[in-house]
């Protein structure tokens, strides 16, 4: 793929390329927002990694001058010593596609740029009925979910979620959007409906890390659904 790295940290930004480069993608750099803007359209690009802390014209800024061009569908990682709950929440709602905490760890990084490229390519995949996650298995025509040929109970929102979680596998939803595909209305219903079912289907699928899954809750914004792998076990 091809990556713009826009990042202040000379050391960091080496280091970036370096490990994308052995991936197989084409890495640039670019030091500053403004650097950027002058000698690039922004969708030259498969994916832009954008620092928050850059001089001028910050991440955040350079984030919502990229998603005001409804035209563009240019995926954004954000790479951040930002950690705060809060800070997370401003990055989503301003249009990132995913997050990262610096110290950047090679590995997750490559896995998130893989995912993120996996699901720009499912979004002109044909739609199929069926999903297939793990131990899990769900059928849309059917509303039948089953976990190792076993067949889980869930009411007609139970499955609705389920699927809607599956079919965004590691990406962060909100809860507005949750209420909108699932229950088909904006912020009508109390926000306390999505954390109810999301509760119970958490229990209901054993989604916990013992088991291979976590449903993360992000603080004051929404959910994640994702399958942990071997390489984020060892990491533990």
């Amino acid at each position: 793929m091809l990556i713009a790295i826009i990042e202040d940290d000379v050391d960091q930004s080496r280091m970036l390329s370096i490990w994308l480069e052995a991936a197989g993608h084409v890495p640039s750099i670019f030091g500053t927002a403004e650097t950027f803007l002058e000698k690039n359209t922004i969708d030259d690009f498969d994916i832009l990694i954008l620092d928050w802390d850059l001089p001028g014209i910050d991440g955040i800024e350079l984030l919502r001058i990229i998603r005001e061009d409804k035209k563009l569908n240019t995926t954004v990682l954000f790479a951040t010593r930002h950690e705060s709950k809060t800070d997370i929440v401003t990055v989503l709602e301003a249009g990132a596609d995913d997050y990262m905490v610096k110290p950047v760890d090679r590995r997750e990084l490559l896995a998130r740029l893989n995912t993120l490229k996996r699901r720009k390519s499912d979004d002109v995949a044909p739609v199929s009925s069926q999903i297939i996650a793990g131990e899990f298995k769900l059928d849309d025509k059917t509303h039948r979910l089953t976990r190792h040929g076993e067949i889980l109970e869930l009411t007609p929102k139970e499955y609705e979620l389920v699927s809607y979680l599956f079919t965004n596998l590691e990406q962060v939803l909100s809860r507005a959007d949750l209420l909108s595909h699932v229950w088909g209305c904006d912020a009508d219903i109390n926000t306390r409906t999505v954390d109810t079912h999301i509760s119970r289907i958490r229990k209901k699928l054993s989604l916990t890390p013992e088991n291979g899954w976590k449903l993360e809750s992000i603080y004051h914004y929404g959910y994640r659904l994702e399958q942990i792998n071997d390489t984020e076990t060892e990491a533990v």
